[in-house]
């Protein structure tokens, strides 16, 4: 797979009106690329951070089986009430994810919900509990290393990411996060997505966080 690719940042799943204000979501288009790439038909294919959903939907429209994660609620239930295999979507937490008695996985796609360096809640833990930005990076660590048990010999996990640039403040979070997950798992490089939109849309970059594109970190479970 080449290592920089340009994509529309198009979504074609429309969302409730209560959520639009919140819509984080990447593209199907994404979604499809890397299970074009790394998946075969049949393969059981995993999203910790499930959101609203994209990676099971476009799964289950390219006959893998997925299976998500999802924390917050009423995602968790517009999620369920538009996925056929209802049993298969989860509402907990991720560092839960081995008390869900899981199958082995062949491939996992997520986006973690962002944190800046200056922010003292932990958004994964749906903003309940205070913790540092050092402490996010180590629950994103915990969180990787369990899925790491379940994922087959061989197979690929890969989080897409962006850097964050707020004002005159700039937060690693890519590099960041692969550095840690690369403590666990084999890093395989890193693929960039330029996204692509309308003029008119281009307020804060065409992918959002002052940025016109974002990375998608590449680790495979070696042994």
């Amino acid at each position: 797979m080449r290592t920089v690719i340009t994509l529309k940042m198009k979504k074609n799943r429309s969302l409730p009106v209560k959520f639009l204000h919140d819509d984080n979501r990447f593209p199907e288009n994404l979604v499809e690329l890397f299970l074009k790439e790394y998946t075969k038909q049949g393969d059981r294919i995993i999203d910790i951070f499930a959101g609203f959903g994209t990676t099971l939907f476009v799964a289950e429209e390219m006959s893998r089986v997925p299976f998500g994660i999802e924390l917050e609620k009423d995602r968790f239930e517009y999620v369920k009430n538009q996925l056929t295999n209802k049993a298969i979507l989860y509402n907990n937490n991720s560092i839960n994810l081995d008390k869900l008695n899981l199958p082995m996985m062949d491939f996992a796609f997520s986006s973690p919900t962002y944190m800046t360096e200056f922010e003292q809640e932990n958004p994964l833990t749906g903003f309940t509990e205070k913790g540092t930005y050092h402490d996010y990076l180590n629950f994103i660590q915990a969180i990787y290393t369990k899925l790491k048990s379940i994922m087959r010999k061989g197979s690929y996990i890969i989080i897409e990411v962006s850097n964050l640039k707020n004002d005159d403040k700039l937060t690693t979070l890519a590099w960041d996060i692969g550095k840690k997950i690369a403590e666990i798992l084999a890093f395989q490089g890193e693929i960039i997505i330029n996204w692509e939109t309308p003029e008119e849309e281009k307020t804060n970059g065409s992918y959002g966080y002052g940025y016109d594109h974002s990375y998608c970190l590449v680790f495979r479970k070696i042994e």
